[in-house]
């Protein structure tokens, strides 16, 4: 019997999860990490011939296209309770409004420094979760690496480090939402994975972007160079970071992962280079050091320390279930 396309679609994505599963999630998430920060270096590039906000709008509208196609998340509407429903409107505000104040940020401020002011706020995640002296040294080299990278000129760009730190709120948030949707159990087979709400949340997104950014986008149209690079954007930014986050996400407990996103700064200075030639000081390459050997020495709870947790993760498929 031919499968139906909502169970071809949910298949799709267990076999993603079961894939992912077999690789260590430090691995997964370096594919996050890299395309992070690449898909906003392209985009400074094209903000000599587009808005900032209208290749804000573009990263968001395109990848809301590739999820609707994908995922066809609007299926899961129907079935969901109000409380979920709140959960993706609420992360799709924030996809929102954290990749606008983002740009214009990058548009004023190297993108190493947006990315460690970035990391500020999940750091304060990291530390809810440390119990061991180990967890706490890896913590304290983080920030330390985080802060080496920060060299804050508040009265060079004021502007520049207001949307920063706006940005470094709203991530918080996309780990907290990002987090919960998915470690959210599954009604039935045929649907509510991580990245279909995600997808779902990509779509609410599109709708609150569209006042924002859509008058600066309007002239991209007319340039279908500029409108490819706009969706490269988009599905390097905002596709595959993110459906890499969900498969981490699924796998590692909120803390865990807050304190993995410390290596996102290093990752910024990097792309910044090859992508932007925005080369870095001796004080940056010590601070990316810190950054990643805070990273290296950090221990993942053991099966015991998960199990005391208030979520558990089942590894084959990649769902989370409450304990």
């Amino acid at each position: 019997m031919k499968p139906t396309t909502a169970a071809a679609t949910a298949g799709s994505a267990t076999t993603i999860y079961r894939l992912a599963g077999r690789l260590p999630a430090p691995s997964v998430f370096g594919v996050s990490a890299v395309f992070h920060y690449l898909g906003p270096a392209l985009a400074v590039l094209l903000f000599a011939h587009v808005d900032v906000l209208g290749v804000a709008w573009l990263r968001i509208a395109s990848a809301a296209v590739v999820f609707a196609v994908w995922r066809r998340p609007w299926r899961l509407v129907k079935r969901m309770a109000a409380p979920r429903r709140r959960v993706l409107l609420a992360l799709g505000s924030v996809l929102a409004m954290m990749n606008s104040v983002f740009y214009l940020a990058i548009a004023r401020l190297p993108l190493s420094t947006v990315g460690a002011v970035e990391f500020l706020g999940v750091i304060v995640l990291a530390a809810l979760g440390v119990r061991n002296r180990r967890n706490a040294l890896a913590l304290v080299l983080a920030v330390g690496g985080v802060l080496t990278l920060t060299d804050i000129r508040l009265v060079n760009a004021p502007l520049g480090f207001a949307f920063a730190f706006a940005n470094c709120a709203l991530f918080m948030g996309y780990v907290m939402l990002g987090h919960r949707i998915a470690n959210a159990e599954p009604r039935d087979s045929a649907g509510w994975s991580g990245i279909d709400q995600l997808g779902a949340s990509m779509l609410v997104a599109a709708m609150v972007a569209t006042p924002l950014g859509i008058g600066g986008a309007v002239g991209v149209f007319a340039h279908p160079g500029w409108l490819l690079a706009g969706i490269g954007v988009g599905i390097c930014s905002s596709v595959i970071p993110y459906v890499t986050d969900q498969l981490v996400m699924a796998r590692l407990r909120r803390a865990t992962f807050a304190l993995m996103l410390s290596i996102l700064p290093g990752a910024a200075t990097v792309i910044g280079v090859i992508v932007l030639a925005q080369f870095p000081t001796a004080q940056d390459l010590g601070g990316i050091a810190l950054v990643i050997l805070g990273v290296a020495i950090h221990q993942q709870p053991t099966k015991p320390e998960m199990l005391n947790s208030k979520e558990t993760t089942c590894a084959t498929p990649g769902w989370a279930h409450r304990a």
